[in-house]
């Protein structure tokens, strides 16, 4: 296995295939990467004690290794036990905030590792788990890795009988299998080969075991500790839009002390706050965004505008013809010297002028940004539209076109306008992953084409409104004859029947509606 040194080029894995890659024998090289495994905890001491006695036992060698309990403010407070691996120690979060995310970044900002492995307090992994998912990491530094769990109510265990049973190899002993839960994510890794076929790898990335390069991590900026239930998923969104891939690694094995959260007494109410959380963060949840009239902290789309020398009744006119399109769920980013327009002498005709202008008449908008650039991507909105100024899309061109780019999982649309210009409309992960891979002196356009796939097209392929679903015809209904008052109204100029006084009620739109023990091998 050839070790990524920095020098040498990145693979470039399309979509989220990384078949590409070839990872190590378990057992069969030799790792070199420092690695921080960070636990949030509150309460569960006896848990806890049995996922270091566990950490103890691994085969990852241990003088790369660290491990960092956070403790969430317990009361009492969370001790280290005797066995525990050598290199361990606990760190109190900060005031400021609670939950796991804020835990997370509170051990993030204690870890000296180039690999931070994320891992739940109540975990009973396999000896192997933290080599299968760091010898990925060997290989290339876009990657996230992802271990396999089953869920068991906690049996009477000591930490003693947990070491033994892990560093023989032999964890399964200490779980009857018939009585152990598969998670629905391995199912779902399993259904799309691996996750090698998903359009969406994030949505099973849900955070009891997970591991990245740390400088990946950074660049993603941690967790959101304002996201108190489901901010695993929230944080691999963000990280998917920053070009990661998703590999799940099965070898990983694990038990999760407990059964999951959603199956207890609050599992609708817990759920319930979790969609609540992401509705507002992870866009391509389409599902959680069925109500119209909201708006929603990340935009789906962004359109960007470069209002440099333009004048504000030209800039005006693009932004209104953004806002009153089909697709509500955007924002509008307006590129340009806005330094010009901080003074408060702005002489009429001047640019300044204009853009003091526009300020007025948008700086009150949420869905309208001001900046002197566009930043590099569009993260953490999917999608980013450009444009010049004076030629904004038509009404349903970005809901349609967006539409055309999940269908067909590409990652650039160039599209073609009048006078020989273009526009684009790319997806982030696509950008964010080219940007990564790109040699110095390569166009990420090109790069996006071995990735994720680019077309051109003409922009009026997409500016038609979508056709309205064809009404059914009305059942025949027997002929009667007129009533008296029918005759009256017929024989009287400008009169009105009674169907025809009453408007028909509007249609509602169409809505498309054999087990084995846990760580062997299969």
């Amino acid at each position: 296995m050839a070790h990524l040194t920095g020098v040498e080029p990145r693979p470039r894995i399309r979509h989220n295939d990384y078949s590409p890659l070839t990872p190590p024998l378990i057992g069969g090289w030799a790792p070199t990467l420092t690695a921080s495994v960070v636990i949030p905890a509150h309460g569960g001491q006896h848990r806890l004690d049995l996922t270091l006695a566990a950490l103890a036992a691994q085969t990852y060698p241990a003088h790369l290794t660290e491990v960092i309990v956070v403790d969430d403010r317990s009361d009492p407070p969370l001790r280290l036990p005797d066995l525990r691996p050598d290199n361990t120690r606990v760190v109190v979060v900060p005031p400021g905030g609670w939950g796991a995310g804020h835990a997370m970044n509170a051990g993030i900002a204690a870890a000296e590792g180039e690999i931070v492995q994320r891992l739940d307090a109540d975990m009973v992994i396999s000896r192997e788990h933290l080599e299968a998912l760091f010898r990925w990491h060997h290989l290339t530094d876009y990657l996230v890795t992802i271990g396999g769990k089953k869920f068991a109510e906690e049996p009477a265990l000591t930490p003693g009988q947990v070491h033994e049973a892990v560093r023989n190899g032999s964890p399964e002993d200490l779980f009857d299998p018939s009585a152990l839960v598969s998670s629905s994510t391995e199912e779902t890794i399993r259904r799309l080969d691996g996750l090698r076929a998903s359009k969406n790898p994030y949505q099973v990335c849900t955070g009891p075991t997970v591991s990245l390069r740390r400088a990946l991590l950074d660049e993603v900026r941690g967790f959101d500790p304002d996201v108190v239930r489901g901010q695993d998923t929230e944080f691999a969104y963000r990280l998917a839009q920053a070009g990661a891939v998703f590999v799940p690694d099965m070898e990983a094995r694990a038990v999760h002390l407990g059964l999951p959260a959603q199956r207890g007494e609050h599992g609708k109410s817990i759920v319930r706050l979790v969609e609540a959380h992401l509705a507002h963060r992870v866009p391509l949840r389409r599902d959680l965004r069925k109500e119209p009239g909201r708006r929603w902290l990340v935009p789906y789309v962004e359109v960007v505008f470069d209002v440099t020398g333009a004048d504000e009744r030209r800039i005006v006119a693009a932004v209104d013809a953004v806002l009153r399109g089909t697709l509500a769920d955007v924002a509008v980013t307006l590129a340009g010297p806005w330094s010009l327009a901080d003074g408060r002498r702005w002489a009429p005709g001047t640019e300044a002028f204009d853009l003091a202008l526009v300020r007025a008449a948008f700086g009150h908008d949420a869905r309208v940004r001001f900046a002197e650039r566009a930043a590099p991507t569009a993260a953490p909105v999917p999608f980013r539209y450009t444009a010049p100024v004076d030629a904004p899309p038509a009404p349903a061109l970005l809901e349609r076109a967006v539409k055309a780019m999940l269908e067909e999982r590409i990652g650039l649309l160039v599209l073609d306008l009048p006078g020989g210009r273009t526009a684009t409309l790319e997806r982030t992960e696509a950008v964010a992953r080219a940007r990564r891979l790109a040699a110095p002196d390569e166009e990420p356009a090109d790069v996006i084409a071995q990735t994720h796939g680019v077309r051109r097209a003409a922009a009026s392929e997409f500016e038609g409104l979508p056709k309205a679903p064809a009404k059914p015809a009305a059942p025949a209904t027997p002929q009667t004859a007129p009533t008296p008052a029918a005759q009256q109204a017929a024989q009287t100029p400008g009169a009105q029947t009674p169907a025809a006084q009453t408007p028909a009620a509007p249609q509602p739109e169409a809505v498309p509606q054999r087990r084995r023990g846990l760580f062997r091998r299969s």
